[in-house]
């Protein structure tokens, strides 16, 4: 019987592949172009699969974004090492961003909300879920950042159901609270930064009472034109929705398996300010685990600095630098973690 057991979690999960065979494919969507990278292991499955759910701003499937130097993103070097390790990868561009963007930007304007990008992660599962040798039933997300409110988004609808969810650099507190949080903390050091604070909170409420657009002269250009963006007819209605999005009240509801990986070298979520509430969150759910690897930043790389050295701006700015390479205890976590999910008979 055991041998039977450990014959069906090998089909489930099959040994690692030396090199994954990748393929860039295209689908409609609501009338745009929605694109996106399948990487497959070695054989014929049948393979679990993944799904990796970019994070905030012009992020593309690789978790490249223009608004940053380097190209090294960490998405492609986990599909790679997810695929090796026997499962089926998709990694998507949102539809603003990536080749597509020029033309799908007009299709998009004004329509952008928490819907279409709920939307975007469904549809990227459906279409790993058609490539032959995935099993349907066993496909999981794998989210960086705000792509977490949009996975939980699409589990707790249904579109799909997934197997189990692996939050990284996920947020705990509301994404407006979260955004202020990583303003203040630029801006803190420097003499003004209580006036700055004050004026950027100003800018907001303004925003959220429906108030129009009026600069604040206590507060740099840079952040004046951030919350003038809000404006902007693309962006109004998810921005609208997006400030109060709160990722641990959505990851309450979930019964699924979740695993949550906040690295100790991550300056854009904390491990206390995110990592309690949403451990809080998910307090119920008694498939709920939880990672904080030492040397992990935001973007799952490895960051030997102290902590005490990293600028959260510079940090930025070597996301994605040549050479870069993903944290192996974070990455071990994940690969384990759906090992276990994929074939519990292992485990026996």
């Amino acid at each position: 019987m055991k041998n039977l057991l450990l014959l069906s979690a090998l089909l489930l999960c099959p040994p690692a592949s030396a090199e994954p065979v990748s393929e860039r494919i295209t689908w409609l969507l609501d009338g745009t172009t929605a694109a996106a990278t399948v990487t497959l292991p070695e054989g014929s499955g049948p393979w679990p699969g993944v799904v990796l759910v970019p994070g905030s701003g012009p992020t593309d499937r690789d978790w490249n974004s223009p608004l940053l130097p380097g190209r090294n993103g960490s998405a492609a070097l986990l599909a790679d090492a997810i695929a090796k390790a026997g499962f089926a990868v998709i990694r998507y561009d949102k539809r603003f961003t990536g080749p597509y963007a020029a033309a799908n930007g007009p299709l998009l304007s004004g329509k952008l909300s928490l819907r279409s990008h709920m939307e975007e992660v469904s549809s990227a599962a459906a279409e790993l879920k058609k490539r032959p040798g995935v099993a349907a039933d066993k496909i999981f997300a794998l989210t960086n950042s705000e792509g977490a409110v949009h996975a939980l988004n699409a589990h707790l609808a249904g579109e799909p159901e997934f197997a189990g969810l692996i939050l990284t650099g996920a947020p705990g507190r509301s994404m407006g609270a979260l955004l202020r949080g990583q303003i203040e903390a630029q801006v803190s050091p420097l003499p003004q930064g209580k006036e700055i604070m004050a004026g950027y909170d100003k800018l907001v409420a303004r925003f959220q009472a429906g108030l129009p657009f009026a600069p604040e002269p206590a507060v740099p250009q840079a952040i004046n034109n951030m919350v003038a963006g809000f404006y902007v007819p693309a962006n109004l209605p998810f921005m609208r929705e997006f400030l109060s999005a709160d990722p641990a009240r959505l990851a309450a509801g979930v019964k699924a398996p979740v695993l949550l990986v906040i690295g100790g070298k991550d300056m854009q979520v904390d491990r206390r300010l995110d990592g309690a509430p949403l451990e809080k969150a998910l307090a119920g759910n008694k498939s709920a685990s939880f990672a904080y690897p030492a040397d992990a930043d935001h973007l799952l790389k490895h960051e030997p600095k102290p902590r005490e050295q990293l600028v959260p701006l510079l940090v930025q700015n070597n996301y994605n630098a040549a050479g870069r390479e993903l944290d192996g205890e974070a990455l071990k976590v994940i690969i384990d973690w759906l090992r276990s999910r994929s074939a519990p008979e292992l485990k026996k």
